[in-house]
């Protein structure tokens, strides 16, 4: 999108495991009126309405986003923990996608060894079927972290089910549990993108000084937990804003 100034930036906005592109919903308003050009909230793969990967990484779902980007757009992405991730594997270098910045929430900096085994753990379990849509999505919202944040019938909720044979299942693919633990040092080195670490202040899933270490700036938003943006929506979208006058050029 352009226009006499310059070459407006889109904004890829990354939900986390377990959530769905429907988890935005609440930034939409805000968006229309603080951000001049496209955005975008693609379902990441086996999530939604994404078709499942033969196997899962970080790259893998970096690919799959990369598909639904239009050439020549710049990009400021946004990404809460998973998404976070992506965000970072579609910045790499390699890549030469046209990325201007990075805002990473909420991304998970250190795994123990249980963490990983319990991911691995639901990575191999068969999909769960529910007998009915309300069992389902409380089961969605607990995978996803948004239990006390939507109510099981919000419609946000619908996009992470599927109904088949009168019987209700979670859209996400199990197996993208096995992702495993970013290596976000070797992420953060592949961009010369600006990346800006955020979280919200009672995140029990990173610290800031955890976040600290990778030597970007970190931002802790107050009173916030890990899914800030679907808590506080302007607090989150306000990390976009040095982002959102045009390109030159």
């Amino acid at each position: 999108m352009t226009d006499d100034t310059g070459t407006r930036r889109v904004v890829v906005l990354l939900h986390g495991m377990g959530a769905t592109g429907e988890v935005w919903l609440r930034c939409a308003p805000l968006l229309e009126h603080r951000w001049p050009g496209r955005w975008l909230a693609p379902d990441l793969a086996g999530h939604g309405c994404s078709p499942a990967l033969p196997g899962y990484s970080f790259a893998g779902f970096a690919d799959r986003v990369a598909e639904t980007l239009r050439p020549g757009d710049r990009l400021v992405l946004l990404g809460h923990s998973l998404g976070g991730v992506v965000a970072l594997a579609l910045a790499a270098r390699g890549r030469r996608l046209p990325v201007d910045a990075v805002v990473a929430l909420g991304v998970k900096a250190v795994w123990s060894a249980a963490e990983l085994d319990r991911a691995r753990e639901l990575a191999a379990r068969p999909v769960t079927w529910f007998a009915d849509r309300d069992e389902a999505a409380r089961r969605y919202l607990r995978v996803s972290g948004l239990t006390g944040l939507l109510a099981p019938e919000d419609p946000a909720v619908d996009a992470g089910l599927r109904r088949e044979d009168g019987r209700w299942r979670l859209a996400m693919d199990p197996a993208a549990f096995a992702v495993g633990a970013p290596d976000l040092p070797a992420l953060l080195a592949d961009t010369d993108a600006p990346v800006v670490l955020a979280r919200g202040e009672h995140d029990p899933m990173v610290s800031d000084a955890q976040l600290g270490e990778f030597g970007r700036p970190v931002v802790t938003l107050p009173a916030l937990g890990h899914n800030a943006h679907v808590e506080d929506p302007a607090a989150v979208l306000a990390l976009l804003a040095p982002y959102a006058a045009p390109t030159r050029g």
